[in-house]
């Protein structure tokens, strides 16, 4: 498929091509728009996708073609996943556990996502300028320019909601704020019933926002802080006071994240104020973090209240799920617009959910 303009001196341009991507005049099958998104989410450049297109289907597009279709495809998932338009087929009623209880778990957290800058943009505007002139002949006039992004990197947050066994899960994204995390967190648990089931268990890695936005919704009192998160802050304690190598060391971060764990957070108090009274310079520099980093997160280090109740520790199904929903926008050159880059992570935040095949079969038929 090719990517024609027309340009007339009165009327302007205009792109063929354009039309076929809007949802209200699509004439390019839901088949193929699936097949495109679907090779998509794997490939790591629209002309790989493009090219895998080809070759498992002999569906021939260009890569720019298919770049548009395939945004345009992730801004609808995107618009009716904020809508709630598509819903999973399960709520907190269905998530039961071995103990006779109905349990869902919470998790929210932040990604770094690649952005094009607007200084890069203006480069690659003035590059493409020069090629025009290069050519030697008259050159239709560029579209208006986007304005880039302030920075490299932006935070993008995704919220999941998942059963004990995750075979029940429901994966949210949004280039928004830490607000709009809290709305999404909100308008995902209303889907589910997330409320309505015995116990709500949100797990998290102690970012203040996090704990702050399920609070602020009322979506549960019962927050662990994830054990690994704590681990690792007592690990780079442990690296500046005993050093790399020290067994001494291990024995020390060993002893202490099992007091965490087995007796709970005043025994790992006492532990570490009176291990830490002794030191001095750095070494208390770097206690007294740690002291401050636990001090500010007590109400969500309850390891043996939370084994007891059969619950989980550790948000790790929150951090492998970031990872899966950035796959596609991550990687050696890739750079997006804000809502590009969101809409690929709509359309893994899809799948993941369970919802891609759902989606496509109850598409508006207009687009059809």
């Amino acid at each position: 498929m090719r990517r024609v303009r027309w340009h007339c001196p009165h009327e302007g341009s205009e792109t063929p091509v354009d039309h076929l991507l809007d949802q209200t005049e699509a004439t390019i099958s839901e088949g193929v728009r699936e097949m495109a998104s679907r090779v998509n989410q794997d490939a790591s450049s629209f002309q790989k996708a493009a090219a895998n297109l080809w070759r498992t289907a002999h569906v021939l597009v260009s890569k720019e073609t298919l770049r548009q279709l395939v945004e345009a495809e992730g801004q609808a998932v995107l618009q009716a996943m904020q809508q709630a338009i598509i819903s999973p087929e399960w709520s907190a009623h269905d998530c039961n556990t071995e103990q006779g209880t109905t349990r869902v778990y919470a998790g929210c957290d932040g990604v770094k996502v690649p952005l094009v800058t607007d200084k890069e943009k203006k480069k690659r505007r003035q590059n493409l300028r020069e090629k025009r002139k290069r050519r030697g002949r008259k050159c239709r006039p560029l579209p208006r320019a986007k304005a880039g992004a302030d920075n490299a990197y932006k935070e993008f947050k995704v919220g999941y909601l998942y059963s004990e066994k995750k075979e029940h899960r429901l994966v949210g994204v949004t280039a928004g704020n830490h607000e709009a995390a809290g709305r999404m967190l909100r308008r995902m648990s209303d889907q589910v019933e997330f409320l309505q089931a015995d116990e709500r268990v949100a797990l998290i890695d102690g970012a203040p926002w996090i704990r702050n936005q399920i609070e602020f919704h009322g979506l549960t009192s019962d927050i662990g802080l994830d054990f690994y998160h704590l681990q690792d802050y007592a690990q780079k304690t442990r690296r500046v006071v005993f050093g790399d190598e020290s067994e001494e060391g291990q024995r020390w971060l060993s002893e202490l994240m099992h007091t965490f764990k087995h007796e709970g957070y005043d025994a790992a108090w006492d532990r570490l104020t009176a291990w830490s009274k002794p030191l001095r310079g750095g070494k208390r520099i770097a206690a007294r973090r740690l002291l401050q980093y636990v001090a500010e997160r007590q109400e969500m280090i309850r390891y043996p209240e939370f084994q007891r109740q059969h619950w989980q520790i550790g948000s790790g199904p929150t951090e492998a799920e970031c990872k899966t929903t950035t796959q596609r926008v991550k990687g050696r050159g890739r750079r997006w617009d804000s809502g590009h880059a969101e809409a690929m992570m709509a359309l893994a935040a899809l799948d993941d959910s369970g919802l891609w095949n759902k989606h496509w079969t109850t598409l508006d038929p207009q687009r059809n």
